[in-house]
C-alpha cells in the first residue's frame, strides 16, 4: 500500500513538475516574442523613453504653472522653450571657454606630442627618428589598406549622428504632448479598459511614473555629485577649464560607462596638455576614485533610497543590462528593474489581500496623474 502511494505521489509530482515547465516555457517565449518586437519597433520605442524621461525632469516645473491657472498648452510652451534654452547654455557654457582657450590647448596639445617624441628618442627607449618616422609610413600605409572599412565606419557613424538627432527633435515633440495632454491619458485610459483592468493598470501606470521621476532625480543628483568632487580636484590642480568641465561630467552622468569616459579622457587630455604629466596623473587617480565612488556608493545609496531597491538589486541590473544591451541596457537598466518591482509588489498587495467590490472601490474614479 505504502509503495503505491509513494507511486502515486511522485507521478503527480512529475505531472506538477511537468505542468511548471511548460507555464515557465511559455513564458519565456512569450518574453522572447515581445523582446523581438521590441526589437522591430525600437526607432519608435526609443524616442518615447527619451520623452518620459525628459518629462519627469520638466513635469515639476509645468505643474507649478498649470497649478497656478496656466492654460496646459502654454505651460507646456514655456517649460519646452526654457528647456532648449538650458540645453543651449549649457552647450555655451562649454564650447565658449574651450573655443577662447582652443589656441593655447592646440599649442599645448603639440609641445606634449613633442615632449612625448624627445623621451622616447632618449634612454631608455632609444627610439630614433627614422624609426618613428618608419611607424608613421606603416601606420599611414595600414590606413590605406583599409580604407573602405574607414569608409563604411564613417558612414556608420554619420548615421548614428543623424539617428540621434531625429531622436532629440522626436523627443522633444513628445515631451511637449506628454506635458500638454499627461493628466488627461489616466482617465481615459481608465475608460477604455474594461472590468478590474480599469483599476489596476492606472495605479500601476501612476506608480511607475513615480518611479521614473525618483530614478531622473537620483541620477540628477549622482552627476551633481561627481561634478562638484571632480571640479573641486580640477580647482585644486590648477587645471583650466574647471567650469566647462564640471559642466560636461554632470551631463555625461546620465550616459553610463561611456559618458563618464569620455568626461574622464577629457579631463586628462586638458591637464596633460596645460599642466603637465604628473598633474594628468592625478587628475586621472581622482576621476577613477571619484567613478568607484559613485558606481559602488553614491549611485546604490542614492537610487536603492527612491525607487524602494536594494543597492545589490542595482548592481546586478546595471551588469546584466550592459552585457544584454550595451551602453542603452546600463542606461534602461535600473528603471527596468524599478518598474518590475512596482508591478510585482501591486500583485503581491492584490493576491495578499481579500477582492474588493467594483462598485464600492473608490481607487476607479479617483486614478489621477501622480501630482
Amino acid at each position: 500500500m505504502s509503495a503505491a502511494l509513494s507511486s502515486t505521489k511522485a507521478r503527480a509530482a512529475l505531472r506538477t513538475s511537468a505542468r511548471v515547465s511548460v507555464d515557465l516555457l511559455l513564458v519565456l517565449v512569450a518574453t522572447g516574442v515581445a523582446l523581438w518586437l521590441l526589437g522591430r519597433m525600437w526607432s519608435v520605442v526609443w524616442p518615447l523613453v527619451v520623452g518620459l524621461f525628459l518629462t519627469t525632469l520638466t513635469w515639476p516645473l509645468a505643474r507649478f504653472l498649470r497649478r497656478r491657472g496656466w492654460r496646459p498648452a502654454l505651460a507646456a510652451s514655456v517649460v519646452t522653450v526654457l528647456f532648449l534654452l538650458v540645453a543651449v547654455g549649457i552647450v555655451a557654457l562649454i564650447a565658449v571657454p574651450v573655443a577662447s582657450q582652443s589656441g593655447d590647448l592646440t599649442d599645448g596639445v603639440v609641445e606634449g606630442i613633442e615632449k612625448v617624441r624627445e623621451w622616447a628618442a632618449g634612454p631608455p627607449l632609444n627610439i630614433a627618428d627614422d624609426q618613428i618616422a618608419g611607424a608613421s609610413d606603416a601606420a599611414i600605409a595600414r590606413l590605406q589598406d583599409s580604407a573602405g572599412s574607414l569608409v563604411t565606419a564613417f558612414a556608420t557613424g554619420v548615421s548614428t549622428v543623424i539617428n540621434g538627432v531625429v531622436t532629440a527633435v522626436l523627443a522633444l515633440f513628445l515631451m511637449f504632448f506628454f506635458l500638454k495632454d499627461g493628466p488627461r491619458f489616466l482617465p481615459w485610459l481608465t475608460r477604455q479598459l474594461p472590468g478590474r483592468l480599469a483599476t489596476d493598470v492606472p495605479i500601476v501606470a501612476a506608480r511607475s511614473w513615480d518611479t521614473l521621476g525618483a530614478f531622473v532625480r537620483s541620477q540628477a543628483v549622482v552627476g551633481l555629485l561627481d561634478a562638484v568632487l571632480i571640479g573641486i580636484g580640477l580647482w585644486a590642480l590648477g587645471v583650466p577649464l574647471v567650469l566647462p568641465l564640471a559642466v560636461l561630467t554632470f551631463v555625461s552622468a546620465f550616459v553610463p560607462i561611456v559618458g563618464a569616459l569620455f568626461a574622464g579622457f577629457v579631463a586628462v587630455l586638458i591637464a596633460l596638455v596645460s599642466n603637465g604629466l604628473t598633474d594628468a596623473l592625478l587628475v586621472l587617480l581622482i576621476i577613477v576614485v571619484v567613478q568607484q565612488l559613485e558606481g559602488n556608493v553614491f549611485q546604490p545609496m542614492i537610487q536603492s533610497r527612491g525607487l524602494g531597491l536594494h543597492a545589490a538589486v542595482i548592481l546586478l541590473a546595471v551588469t546584466l543590462g550592459g552585457s544584454l544591451a550595451g551602453i542603452v541596457g546600463s542606461l534602461l537598466a535600473v528603471p527596468v528593474a524599478a518598474l518590475i518591482a512596482v508591478f510585482w509588489n501591486y500583485l503581491r498587495e492584490q493576491l495578499s489581500s481579500p477582492p474588493q467590490d467594483p462598485e464600492t472601490d473608490d481607487s476607479h474614479s479617483g486614478a489621477t496623474v501622480p501630482s
